[in-house]
Order: structure tokens, then C-alpha cells, then sequence
């Protein structure tokens, strides 16, 4: 009972952090946040999503809405996002309200249109391919004769996980793409060795950490694993790799997290794509970092103290799980976790469709090929039943 000279005390609230979208990031942020107290809300267009599913303060809404955003946003220490699409000027009319909107509508303009990227990394110094704006096929005939083919085609907004992507190895390709109407970059075809990502973290008052550099293999333009550390890449590469992503960060202003898809070449990195939130190449922190990815991103946008980025084994291997012809992965279960204790399993609370990324596994150890092996058998299993 409160002494009757003593006022009352202020109720103790927690930090609000609002996530627009209600994706998978945004369902595994949730395990983040209510680790460190923090209550995160979600801006969700149903409730079927797959964060809607687990988190109670969702709102429904339509994040190209600023009716929608500003509602979602009264009450929040920060807003953040799990995707890039919500409009520039919206963000910006956000902003100008008051509100603490992380990355900011300058920094995530990068992210949301290719062109723009690709004009303030060459700026900066970043290494990237040659490149040009092309609205006719004339345009892009005179791109090839400069660089050759085949040319790569971009929609400068829009795409990812592949899609928004061509590769165009002569002008009756380039035609077709033409015709769609998307407004498009082209860019010269890297003669890449492999991919690698570096996923950088900075907060509002400038502090900076790096995970170590991941090699990413793809599939059809879907990332289907993540090896961290990228094997055989050299200390100096790999520091290369890290200052250009935290070169990157700083000049455009970013707070949270920043992944730098880059290229290996034979005559070093380039920057292929960049996204400004927690992303497919840092899923494996979760398990395998002192500091998961959504920790980091929840530290970045509070300004918070960083937390380390360094791993807990010497080896992680993340594979993302696509959907196979069975729907019934939990029946499966059974034999994933009886094979390896080690394994662990996440999946995102989404419908089962052949070719969806429902969820990952990841794996930990000491050598590479062994820890490579479980998580392919993890994940072949999960995906359809299991031979006798």
C-alpha cells in the first residue's frame, strides 16, 4: 500500500517497436522482443499472416494506406519494417508526424529502387557491374555493345527472391521483357565465382558491428543455404567485405540492419543487391551468434547498445525449407529430431505450397561437410516422406 505523503508511481511501460508487415521476419522478431521486454505491434493485411498468427497486438491495415500507417504508429517508440515496400513519401509523412521511423524514407530508398542504388554506391566508391537506365530495346542494344551479352535486365522496384530479375542473352529476349512495361536497369553479367553476404548492423548515434561473411547458394533465384563462416574466403577478403557493407551503412545513413549481397569475382567483391531489415542470410544467428540478426535489428532502431555479432560454433549451416508435394510436415518431425538432437527447426506458420519457403533448419558444428549433410537431410525429410 502507497504511503498516503508518497504519490503514486508512474506504471513501468515497455519500449513499442512497430513492424510493418507480418511475415516470417516480423514472427521471428517476436522471439527477440520479448526477450529483451520490448512489446512489438505489427501492421499486418490479415490475420492469416504469418506473424498476425503469434503476436497479439496486431492491426489490420493496408501499409500503402497513410490513413493505416499513421494509426499503427501512435504510441510507438520506433517503426521498422520487414519489407521494403512501403512508399517513400509515406515514410517521409511519418517522419515529419514525430515518429522514429528506422531505416529512414533516405536510407531505404536504396533498397526500394535499384536505380537509385546503383547511382549513390557508384558515387560512394562501392564496386559494382556497369550499368545504365534503358527504356528501349535501342537502349539496351547499346548497353550490349558496350558490354556484351548476355545483359541483365532489372526492375528498378519491385523484385526479389529472383523475381524481377532476366537474364537476356539476345535482343528478341530483351524485347519480350520490354514489353511488359516494368521500368527497368540493365546491367553487365558478372562472371561471378560464387555469392557471399555480409549482414551489418548500426544504431541512430553510429555504432557499427559486423556478422562474419556467409556464402549464399541459390537455386532458381531462391536462397536455399547459408554457410557461415563463407568457407575458403581469406581474412583480408573477408574484412574487404565487411568495411565495404559498413562503408555502405554509414554513408547511407542507416539504422537497423543492412545485408550486402555481393559477387565474388576473380578480381575481387561486387555489390549485387542490398535490403534493410533482418534477411534470409542472417536467419542462421538465431542459433549460431552471441547476438541473433532480430536482437540486432530490435537494438538498432531503440539505439540500444549492440550486441556481439560473434558465432557460438565454427560452423552454421542454415537451409531454408521450401514445400514439397506432401503438406503434412509435422508428421515428420519424428524422425528429424530422432536422426539429430542437433537440428533445429523453425517453421513460419504458412500453408504448405510446392516450392514455398516455409521455414528453416539450422545446423551447428565443427566440420563443414558433416554439418552441410545434417541440414540437407533435415530439410529433404521435412519436405516429403521418408523412404524406407
Amino acid at each position: 500500500m502507497n504511503s498516503p505523503n508518497v504519490p503514486p508511481s508512474e506504471p513501468v511501460t515497455a519500449p513499442v517497436v512497430g513492424m510493418v508487415g507480418a511475415g516470417q521476419l516480423a514472427r521471428m522478431t517476436q522471439q527477440a522482443a520479448i526477450a529483451l521486454g520490448i512489446d512489438l505491434r505489427v501492421l499486418a493485411n490479415t490475420r492469416d499472416e504469418s506473424a498476425a498468427k503469434v503476436i497479439v497486438d496486431t492491426r489490420l491495415g493496408d501499409y500503402r494506406d497513410l490513413a493505416d500507417l499513421r494509426e499503427f504508429a501512435k504510441g510507438c517508440d520506433a517503426v521498422t519494417f520487414d519489407h521494403e515496400h512501403v512508399p517513400t513519401e509515406h515514410i517521409r509523412a511519418l517522419a515529419a508526424d514525430g515518429h522514429a521511423v528506422h531505416p529512414g524514407a533516405d536510407a531505404l530508398v536504396h533498397a526500394q529502387d535499384k536505380a537509385v542504388m546503383r547511382e549513390r554506391l557508384t558515387a560512394i566508391g562501392a564496386p559494382c557491374p556497369a550499368w545504365a537506365r534503358v527504356e528501349d530495346l535501342a537502349g539496351v542494344e547499346a548497353f550490349a555493345e558496350e558490354h556484351g551479352w548476355p545483359v541483365v535486365l532489372k526492375a528498378v522496384r519491385g523484385g526479389y527472391d529472383g523475381r524481377g530479375v532476366w537474364m537476356c542473352q539476345t535482343p528478341d529476349e530483351a524485347r519480350e521483357v520490354l514489353a511488359t512495361g516494368v521500368a527497368l536497369l540493365a546491367e553487365a553479367f558478372v562472371p561471378f565465382e560464387r555469392e557471399v553476404a555480409v549482414l551489418v548492423a548500426r544504431s541512430a548515434h553510429g555504432q557499427g558491428v559486423s556478422y562474419p561473411v556467409v556464402e549464399t547458394v541459390q537455386q532458381d533465384g531462391i536462397c536455399v543455404e547459408v554457410i557461415a563462416p563463407a568457407p575458403n574466403l581469406g581474412e583480408e577478403e573477408a574484412a574487404d567485405a565487411q568495411r565495404v557493407a559498413l562503408t555502405i551503412a554509414r554513408d547511407l545513413g542507416v539504422t537497423g540492419l543492412l545485408a550486402v549481397e555481393m559477387f565474388v569475382t576473380k578480381s575481387g567483391l561486387v555489390v549485387n543487391e542490398l535490403a534493410m531489415r533482418p534477411h534470409n542470410s542472417g536467419h542462421w544467428t538465431i542459433e549460431g551468434a552471441r547476438t541473433s540478426q532480430f536482437e540486432q535489428h530490435l537494438r538498432a532502431v531503440l539505439n540500444l547498445p549492440l550486441g556481439s555479432p560473434s558465432m557460438t560454433a565454427p560452423v552454421v549451416v542454415m537451409a531454408n525449407l521450401l514445400g514439397g508435394p506432401d503438406p503434412d510436415v509435422y508428421s515428420r518431425y519424428e524422425h528429424v529430431m530422432a536422426n539429430d538432437p542437433g537440428i533445429k527447426i523453425h517453421f513460419y506458420g504458412k500453408d504448405v505450397r510446392p516450392g514455398r519457403k516455409i521455414g528453416h533448419v539450422t545446423a551447428l558444428g565443427t566440420d563443414l561437410d558433416e554439418v552441410r549433410a545434417r541440414a540437407h537431410h533435415a530439410v529433404t525429410c521435412l519436405r516429403g516422406p521418408v523412404d524406407a
